[in-house]
């Protein structure tokens, strides 16, 4: 019996712990007409649980000394196992196989670049979906924002047909893949086609690829790797947006604002599972950063973008970088 008793307390207090107020349930409540959410009534007891130890979780953090906020989104029902399973890669992306070839300049560079304010040279931020196709997302967007800068036209270019196609360049379509392998991919496709005439569907697909509509085209592919995060600052600053990828962990999903900064993601080119595009940079209160664009759509983070500290391969950001000289 005394053997039990300590069980029955640990189960008594974690029941405890985890007791539901109204006031939670109307947040939740709340929450899902917000989110047009609809659950079955066996699931909804477990996505409530789940929703109030999110919104704990971020009301914590807040409360705390941290260089970012946090706040609900639409993935607030999700608990992080849920999440990557859906959003982000299951297939390994060793970036390290990727060998560099920028060559630095010596500089000096501005203290600061957000090229959103440079005119129209960034595509609005996509929506992925529960697909983990993020790597073509980061692809297109630089190669959108590098014909922009090169021909003054901006494309929406088909994130499906990287998903469908690129699988010959070590591309796993939902499951992941790496934007330098997608630049590769159109390189020697001979190019992708618009978002128009190939939708995306956020799932894996046939290849239809139609040469003849194919509307933007790639001359080389630039890696920047070794951890080189000030040969990145030259690219942003000198030529274009930059895609990267770098390790997403649980208290991410609820970025809202502020500068991300974590002590528990790794540094390693192993360890990546989220690629996104650099489209700017600059310092707050003496903490330099990255200007991110995300595809989690516009209403995650600050419109869709976050900060992520700079200058020391904050979750391996460092690891992989490039960006594609555009054919226009």
């Amino acid at each position: 019996m005394r053997a039990v008793l300590p069980l029955l307390c640990a189960a008594a207090c974690l029941l405890g712990a985890r007791a539901v107020s109204p006031s939670e349930k109307f947040h939740f409540k709340s929450w899902m007409v917000q989110h047009k959410k609809t659950y079955s009534s066996g699931e909804y007891h477990h996505r409530l649980q789940t929703f109030v130890s999110n919104r704990r979780k971020i009301h914590a953090h807040n409360r705390g000394n941290h260089t970012f906020k946090m706040a609900l989104n639409q993935f607030s029902d999700m608990n992080f196992d849920e999440f990557k399973s859906q959003y982000l890669w299951s297939e390994p992306q060793n970036c390290s196989a990727t060998k560099s070839n920028y060559l630095r300049g010596k500089g000096p560079y501005p203290t600061s670049v957000d090229w959103r304010k440079k005119g129209n040279f960034v595509s609005p931020v996509k929506n992925q979906g529960g697909c983990g196709s993020c790597w073509t997302f980061s692809t297109t967007g630089a190669l959108e924002s590098a014909v922009a800068i090169a021909s003054g036209k901006m494309l929406s270019l088909a994130e499906q047909q990287l998903v469908d196609c690129a699988q010959a360049f070590n591309n796993y379509g939902c499951k992941g893949g790496l934007p330098s392998q997608a630049f590769e991919y159109i390189l020697y496709n001979k190019g992708i086609m618009g978002e128009d005439a190939y939708p995306y569907q956020g799932k894996d697909g046939t290849c239809k690829f139609q040469p003849e509509k194919a509307i933007a085209f790639v001359k080389d592919v630039v890696n920047i790797t070794s951890y080189d995060e000030k040969a990145m600052v030259e690219a942003v600053a000198l030529y274009n947006p930059v895609s990267f990828a770098f390790e997403v962990t649980n208290d991410f999903l609820s970025y809202k604002s502020g500068i991300y900064s974590s002590t528990s993601c790794h540094q390693t080119a192993d360890k990546v599972n989220h690629a996104v595009l650099a489209v700017g940079y600059g310092e707050e209160k003496g903490t330099p950063y990255w200007i991110v664009k995300n595809s989690w759509g516009p209403q995650w983070g600050m419109n869709g973008y976050f900060l992520i500290e700079r200058g020391k391969n904050m979750c391996g950001l460092a690891a992989c970088a490039s960006y594609p000289i555009p054919l226009v």
